[in-house]
């Protein structure tokens, strides 16, 4: 049995998606981003009160990152992962967890934009270093490809990554980062990346958020 919590536009978007890329069978939980992840019975669950968490055969795992190494251990059979023996071993570690770099910068700024519900909360300094500092991790990975995906093939690597730009593009734009775009559009097209969106924003109201301005 493999069931995923799971919260529309948050980390555990990456999970959901590649459990569609790989095919198998599995059982969701949706939550609202609230207090709800911070309560039982999920607090047993996940004691962070954060998503995802995975529940496959008994384990619980409760990291991205982790979740992703897992399953393409376990369903090798789709190539979405590559084990110690591949050459590429090295860079699908370092792409998977590269997800996370970007990720930070992304929910600082969306607890800036967001979660804070009093505007005297929110700093425009924050949004605008947080927003220069994601902007740097995207043009890590436009220097990052050499081809149409992270690695030789489309992998998990991809999904991770491509999952951290999603939230990502919320805050900045890839118009400067023409490879990184080819390579986000060829995601977009992709049946798994449709299956994992939201049917309606859930946590991002807004297509876009620039920094507040200074006063």
């Amino acid at each position: 049995m493999i069931r995923l919590h799971h919260c529309p536009q948050t980390r555990s978007m990456r999970s959901l998606w590649l459990l569609h890329e790989l095919g198998v069978d599995f059982e969701m939980q949706e939550y609202p981003f609230d207090k709800t992840l911070r309560e039982e019975p999920y607090r047993s669950l996940n004691p962070t009160g954060r998503v995802p968490t995975l529940e496959i055969d008994g384990v619980v795992l409760t990291e991205s990152g982790a979740i992703a190494e897992y399953l393409c251990a376990r369903f090798p059979q789709r190539g979405l992962g590559r084990d110690p023996s591949h050459a590429e071993w090295p860079a699908f570690l370092n792409w998977i967890h590269f997800a996370e770099t970007i990720s930070q910068h992304t929910a600082a700024l969306t607890q800036q934009h967001i979660a804070l519900y009093d505007d005297a909360m929110r700093s425009p300094i924050v949004m605008k270093l947080e927003a220069a500092r994601l902007a740097k991790t995207l043009r890590t990975l436009e220097q990052g490809l050499q081809g149409d995906y992270l690695l030789s093939s489309f992998s998990a690597a991809d999904i991770g990554v491509g999952q951290a730009v999603y939230m990502a593009r919320h805050f900045v734009t890839l118009d400067a980062l023409p490879k990184a775009a080819a390579w986000y559009a060829r995601l977009e097209a992709r049946a798994g990346y449709k299956a994992s969106l939201p049917d309606a924003p859930a946590l991002y109201a807004q297509s876009f958020y620039p920094p507040w301005e200074v006063s």
